[in-house]
């Protein structure tokens, strides 16, 4: 979502270092660039304006011209003005329990999507969760969330068909109630457009329900559309907070610029993927830092603490140091990093990532990789040296690949072998190796 407009603040960044001090003239004509670059990308024009003057009044301070290299003065003065204007409102959900949790959104916004993985991240949390299929109107509505309830392990409490909405509110509560429940997330009801009888209907259920949260999900890629939306419910529903959906896409970002300043309701979650833990809490310093392609380390270790044990951490550098890092070794590396998402998600990551388009990761290349290890013995895999050439000719066939692949996959996996040595003895290396992604999985 945020490479549009990372493209163009990096130009804009890139000619600003090229200046010897910051200047009136200079600055403008920065601020003018980021301005169409920020309308570009759908932000709100009263965002973009407010944002570029608050800009220009810090940038032609005594103190932002007193550096030694105003470039990057002004990119920290824009990082710190973006954050403020981002932190404002309370983005924490509420500690009391138990808590009554009512989502709304329109059809396609992803909202019983992300009522399943907000049911898993507050199971990761340690609480006790069930959702209410509280959508009695779209097909098929219920037996989704059931389904998804399935995937995340959390209950779903369901009314057969012809039950009142009235009736789905009340019982739900009061069984949730009874069960003693930490959190009670329901499900409510969406159109396919905004309209009076959907917007009456979900103030009914919120005098009923009495949430304690009312999260409100729209679909980043609809740009300025959802901040229509979310002015749309906010007139009708008490909303506390809002899920930015589709946030992983190619949106031009201007929705989670704009709509927060727009409506004064805090986003409080992005959704980055499909999957059901494709959800994170909404860290305006850490959004802004990927924006300006500072990238997110926070993040990044985040996912690789939840995906790896001490133990198993500590099994592979004693390997490392040792030199016994093995095909198998490399297959668990890969299977790994696939956990955490799509690959190249996971590397935007890093500071200074290019970008998608400029490093694609070739998934179908990873498939093949682990499907020639898993063609070999366990002692081929520990002991590569063996491989002749009548077992790279079985291997290839067991992985329904050509020798080259077998021979290309084992020439690469030397390379980084060596690599992997020389960094444990204090050496390092360049360019992509030292990330520990292999040239050969890229497309």
């Amino acid at each position: 979502m945020l490479e549009f407009l990372q493209q163009k603040l990096e130009t804009v960044f890139r000619n600003l270092r090229g200046y010897g001090k910051l200047s009136e003239a200079n600055i403008a004509d920065a601020l003018r660039e980021i301005r169409l670059a920020l309308l570009a990308a759908d932000v709100h024009y009263p965002v973009a304006k407010r944002l570029c003057e608050e800009i220009q009044k810090k940038a032609l301070g005594k103190e932002a011209l007193a550096g030694i290299r105003p470039g990057d003065q002004f990119v920290k003065i824009f990082h710190e003005e973006l954050v403020r204007l981002l932190e404002e409102g309370e983005r924490e959900i509420r500690p009391e329990r138990p808590l009554r949790l009512l989502l709304c959104g329109l059809n396609g916004s992803g909202k019983t999507t992300t009522a399943a993985k907000l049911a898993l991240w507050f199971r990761k949390q340690r609480q006790d969760v069930a959702l209410v299929a509280g959508d009695l109107t779209r097909p098929a509505a219920r037996e989704q969330l059931q389904r998804l309830g399935e995937q995340v392990q959390v209950p779903v409490y369901a009314w057969p068909d012809g039950s009142s909405i009235e009736t789905v509110v009340r019982e739900g509560r009061a069984r949730g109630e009874k069960e003693r429940r930490d959190v009670l997330i329901f499900d409510a009801a969406g159109r396919l457009d905004v309209d009076a009888e959907l917007l009456e209907e979900l103030a009914g259920v919120a005098a009923l329900w009495e949430p304690g949260e009312s999260l409100l999900v729209v679909d980043a890629a609809t740009g300025q559309v959802a901040v229509k939306v979310a002015e749309a419910f906010a007139a009708k529903v008490p909303l506390t907070g809002l899920v930015l959906s589709r946030t992983d896409g190619d949106a031009r970002g201007g929705a989670a610029l704009s709509i927060q300043q727009v409506t004064g309701i805090p986003i409080k979650f992005l959704g980055i993927g499909e999957k059901p833990d494709a959800l994170q809490p909404f860290v305006p310093e850490r959004f802004v830092g990927r924006l300006l392609g500072m990238g997110d380390i926070v993040e990044l270790v985040d996912r690789a603490q939840a995906e790896l044990d001490a133990q198993s951490m500590e099994e592979m550098a004693k390997r490392l140091k040792s030199n016994e890092f093995g095909l198998q070794d490399f297959l668990a590396q890969l299977r790994f990093m696939k956990r955490l998402g799509p690959l190249e998600n996971f590397l935007a990551l890093l500071p200074g990532f290019p970008g998608k388009e400029a490093v694609k990761v070739d998934e179908k290349k990873i498939k093949q990789i682990e499907a020639i290890i898993l063609s070999m013995t366990p002692e081929e895999r520990s002991r590569p040296m063996i491989l002749n050439g009548r077992r790279r000719l079985r291997i290839a066939r067991g992985s329904g690949t050509q020798v080259t692949d077998v021979n290309d996959l084992l020439r690469k996996f030397d390379s980084m072998r060596k690599m992997i040595r020389r960094i444990s003895k204090g050496g390092t290396g360049k360019g992509w190796p030292k990330l520990g992604i292999p040239r050969t999985l890229r497309g």
